[in-house]
This record gives structure tokens, C-alpha cells and sequence, in this order.
């Protein structure tokens, strides 16, 4: 298979979808591997690397028009000319919240998977848990850098793999710790994991009214596949708490747990609002580049070598955890939800079904 290795455009973003050594391994199934020039840069790994494990070094069009196009995030509105028909382009997609992106890529015909969407067999996700897990310990990290020192109490929201990871990274440093989650699964699941350590609740009104005023970080981690965030913190309950706070929110590709939340930037990370200080980086493991390409090739190159291997049609018939991820095929809506969202017919065009 023509598989293309796609730079990344979005600020501050420096991870690329493999390091030389994981492309290698595609190169040596016999694949025709094309990495675009420069994609590398921001892990240190140089295009002379990339051709030394078996790829191609190409231009920016060429790694696009690749029958498989990987990359890292979402697509930004500089790269919607690269989009067409053919190509099927394998990566986090962040199309819940934003229907009016997932009207423009079904327009161009678009074929997409999404990394974050891609469910195996016990429910889990194997391509957005390694991500997850480094962005719940870096928000706190940053956390702590921004405000100076260790936040005392900590109110987490969300047991997933991004909420557990922050917990444990504040109870480490010393923090007292509290995480509500949605449900009684999770939060069992949770608190297994956790220990007695963390108290372990749930996301109910009042219980995240209380935590959150008394909380100097609230992390906002949750989850809910192909569907924008529960505005769990609403503006009026921000404005109440502690002046100096901080929602540290890695929810903010679906839209954020505080109404008061809206993207930023690792060069301008965070914002005042209603005397609350707000970080919200969408991309926060491309400040550890290295450590996240590592842990995100690992858990993603099984799939690429899948996809290639068996052929697109093969594989999402065959493969429920990769039919979980298909967002659009050809321009069709392949996810009920995000098409329902964008006002689009929802169809799926292959034996398999999403779970």
C-alpha cells in the first residue's frame, strides 16, 4: 500500500505519526512509505533518518495524495486543500462540536478514521489511551507551573484513562484528591485502580458544585465518543470559585467541561475568566514530543500494518475496533452521532458495525 506520513501544521504541534524506527517496520513488510520532508523535526528525527528505514522524503502534496494518509491531529483548515477524494486519512479527527468541518470534508468526499474513536473488544481505546494517560499527568505538571506550587485539592471529572492518570499525578505530588465520574462502573473501576488513597464519587450537581468550590485545580477529563462535552461547570458556578483557581481543561477537543473554556496554545496556554484561571491546550503531549510519539506509534502501527495488509474494504469489515473509528467514507457519514450532528444522512458502507 501508498502510505503517506503527513507533517503536522496545528501550533505547537511536534509529534509526527512515527519515529523512523516504527516506519521502518512498514517499510520492511514492503509498503511504499512516504514521509513528508520535514515531519519529523519536532522529536529531533531528520529526513535522512526516515529514508535510511525504507522511506521515501517527499513534498507536502505527495504525502496526501497516499492511498493512507496518517498523521497526528485533527485536520486544520490549511490543510483542506490537500483533502479529496481517494486518500483515506487515519488520525485523531475531533469532529464532535464541530459540524460545520464535517459538512467541508463530506463535501470534498473525504475518507477518514479517527484515532480517538477506535474501540477493541473490552471497550477500551487503544489509540487515545496513551495520549490520555500523558495528558492527564502534563495538566497537572502544568498545573503546578502555573500556579507556582502544588495545588492543595484537586476535583477531577472523569475516570477514564486521562482523569486516573491527573489523579495519581496530584495525589503524588501531594495533593488531596477527588474524582466524580458519570457512572457506577467507572467509578468502581476507578477507585480499583486508584486505591483508598483518592476519593472516588459522581459527576452529580451537587457533589461538583461543593468539590469545585473548594478545588484550587479542577481537571476536566471527559469522555464521551463522538459527542461534544457535558458543560459540567457552567459559567455562573466558575464565577463562585476560589479567585486564583484553575481548570486545567483536556476535554477542550469536544468542547470543554467549563462553559467559560475555549482552546489556546502551548504559546499562550492559559486565559483569566471569571477570576478562574483556564488552561486549555488541545494538543498538551506534544510538549513531551519524544515520550508521546513513542507510546502513540507503538499502539497505533498494528492497525496501519492491518489496513495495509488486508486492504481498506477487508479490514473495516472484518475489524470492529477499526469500524468503530470510520467517521466518513467517500464523503458519507459513517458515525450516527456526528452525522446526526451535522445534518448529514448517517450510513455505513461496510459488513462491520460500530459498537
Amino acid at each position: 500500500m501508498l502510505i503517506g506520513v503527513a507533517r503536522e501544521t496545528k501550533d505547537g504541534e511536534r509529534r509526527v505519526a512515527f519515529t523512523p524506527a516504527q516506519a521502518g517496520v512498514l517499510a520492511r513488510d514492503g509498503h511504499d512509505l512516504r514521509v513528508e520532508r520535514g515531519a519529523g523535526h519536532g522529536i529531533g528525527a531528520t529526513d535522512d533518518e526516515y529514508a535510511a528505514a525504507g522511506a521515501s522524503i517527499v513534498a507536502t502534496d505527495d504525502a496526501w495524495t497516499c492511498e493512507l494518509v496518517v498523521k497526528v491531529k485533527e485536520i486544520q483548515p490549511g490543510e483542506l486543500d490537500h483533502v479529496r477524494s481517494g486518500p483515506v486519512i487515519f488520525g485523531y479527527q475531533h469532529l464532535a462540536g464541530v459540524p460545520g468541518m464535517t459538512r467541508e470534508l463530506a463535501a470534498r468526499r473525504a475518507s477518514a478514521i479517527a484515532f480517538e474513536l477506535v474501540r477493541d473488544a473490552r471497550g477500551q481505546f487503544p489509540l487515545l489511551a496513551p495520549m490520555s494517560r500523558l495528558a492527564g499527568r502534563m495538566a497537572v505538571e502544568a498545573a503546578a507551573r502555573h500556579l507556582g506550587a502544588t495545588p492543595g485539592r484537586v476535583l477531577v471529572l472523569g475516570g477514564g484513562h486521562a482523569g486516573q492518570a491527573a489523579a495519581r499525578a496530584a495525589r503524588d505530588a501531594g495533593a488531596q484528591v477527588c474524582l466524580l465520574t458519570r457512572s457506577a462502573a467507572t467509578r468502581e473501576a476507578a477507585q480499583g485502580a486508584l486505591g483508598s488513597t483518592i476519593e472516588c464519587g459522581f459527576a452529580e450537581g451537587h457533589a461538583i458544585e461543593r468539590r469545585a468550590l473548594e478545588a484550587d485545580l479542577v481537571v476536566g477529563a471527559v469522555f464521551i465518543p463522538g459527542t461534544p462535552t457535558p458543560k459540567l461547570l457552567p459559567r455562573a458556578l466558575v464565577a463562585r470559585m476560589r479567585r486564583g483557581a484553575m481548570i486545567a481543561d483536556i476535554s477542550i477537543d469536544a468542547g470543554g467541561v467549563a462553559e467559560t473554556s475555549r482552546p489556546t496554545t502551548h504559546a499562550e496556554p492559559t486565559f483569566v475568566e471569571e477570576g478562574v484561571v483556564h488552561y486549555c491546550v488541545p494538543n498538551i503531549p506534544a510538549a513531551d514530543p519524544v515520550a508521546s510519539v513513542e507510546a502513540l506509534g507503538e499502539a497505533l502501527l498494528p492497525f496501519v500494518r492491518r489496513i495495509a495488509g488486508r486492504g481498506f474494504e477487508a479490514a473495516l469489515a472484518s475489524d470492529a475496533a477499526l469500524a468503530a473509528g470510520l467517521v466518513l467514507w467517500r464523503g458519507r457519514a459513517c458515525h450516527e452521532r456526528i452525522a446526526r450532528e451535522a445534518g448529514l444522512p448517517y450510513t455505513y458502507p461496510f459488513a462491520a458495525r460500530q459498537p
